[in-house]
């Protein structure tokens, strides 16, 4: 007749059968394409650059998904909301 399982093995079990990635050491870190293009200000009227710092379903990418820099991405974030607000862009994407 089997043991009785604990709580503490039932954790262990479910814990255990997931996959975790580590990361692999320090990644190619993409760069800025604003800062490439020497870019002081992100337009927001500039729709087709801000496209590509928009999800499918209509959310700001990351910083880490989009390689933006810290400057750049806030700039890029507030420029998305001023599109979103004038109707250039929209706020939930297609489903």
């Amino acid at each position: 007749m089997p043991s009785p399982k604990r709580e503490g093995d039932r954790d262990r079990d479910r814990t255990s059968s997931r996959k975790r990635n580590a990361p692999s050491g320090p990644g190619r870190r993409k760069s800025c394409f604003f800062c490439k293009s020497k870019v002081d200000e992100v337009d927001y009227k500039n729709i087709t650059e801000l496209r590509r710092y928009i999800s499918e379903r209509g959310k700001i990418r990351s910083r880490r998904i989009s390689g933006a820099c810290r400057r750049h991405q806030r700039q890029v974030a507030v420029a998305v909301k001023r599109a979103r607000e004038i109707a250039l862009l929209p706020y939930v994407g297609d489903k």
